[in-house]
């Protein structure tokens, strides 16, 4: 009875729900994505939590992703692949609608997250991803993304390019953050730091990503920041 009174109270026609996505356009958002998971019964044990701060022109969204492990022969796991803080950006199609279908990602590192979270507030910083980097495809997908200052020191702007040339494409957001909202990212980018390098696995067990198979995987969770 008490898992049912919980999915009634996540239902899409709920008020509550209502007001905490921002509008139609955002309706297939992650947070979303795990609402229809539990209201379908497929309870994955699985926390969806992204910060997101919506203005008037697009939204940001930032979220962990966790590194994944392997099992050794000895008993011991093994890292994979290396956790990043994903940041995802969708533009606005009207008052209080987003169009999460047109989001871009950029994957920031465990380095490029102690940049930031570093800099002052008359500091900037900016970043540049190239997949191709080195390899005679460079520059034909090329991502920026920058955190600069507000004139009167009260946030920032953040920015983010994606051009492809595969594609012809040349997709630019910005989106300003107070200086409340980026002491939110700052904190929360601390504190997940240690956990996107894998080193909270020193005191706790293995991640449940050791053992799970593929099939079980959210479709959200393996997305890369070179599938967009």
């Amino acid at each position: 009875m008490a898992i049912l009174k919980l999915i009634g109270l996540l239902r899409p026609r709920n008020q509550l729900l209502h007001k905490r996505l921002p509008g139609e356009g955002v309706r297939d958002s992650i947070w979303q994505h795990a609402i229809n998971t539990l209201a379908a019964g497929k309870l994955t044990g699985r926390v969806f939590a992204p910060y997101s701060v919506f203005k008037g022109k697009a939204a940001l969204s930032a979220e962990p992703r966790l590194p994944t492990f392997s099992k050794l022969d000895s008993g011991g796991v093994k890292l994979n692949r290396r956790g990043v803080i994903m940041l995802t950006f969708w533009p606005s199609v009207g008052e209080r609608k987003y169009d999460w279908e047109k989001r871009q990602l950029f994957a920031l590192s465990a380095t490029e997250v102690g940049s930031l979270i570093s800099i002052g507030t008359r500091d900037s910083c900016e970043f540049f991803h190239d997949p191709s980097m080195l390899s005679s495809n460079a520059g034909q997908v090329r991502k920026s993304l920058s955190f600069k200052p507000n004139a009167d020191g009260s946030g920032y702007f953040v920015s983010l390019s994606v051009v492809n040339n595969n594609l012809k494409t040349n997709d630019r957001f910005t989106v300003p953050v107070t200086t409340a909202e980026f002491a939110v990212m700052r904190t929360a980018f601390s504190f997940a730091l240690p956990h996107i390098m894998g080193w909270d696995r020193f005191t706790n067990q293995p991640s449940e990503s050791v053992s799970q198979s593929p099939s079980k995987v959210v479709p959200q969770l393996m997305e890369t920041e070179w599938d967009r």
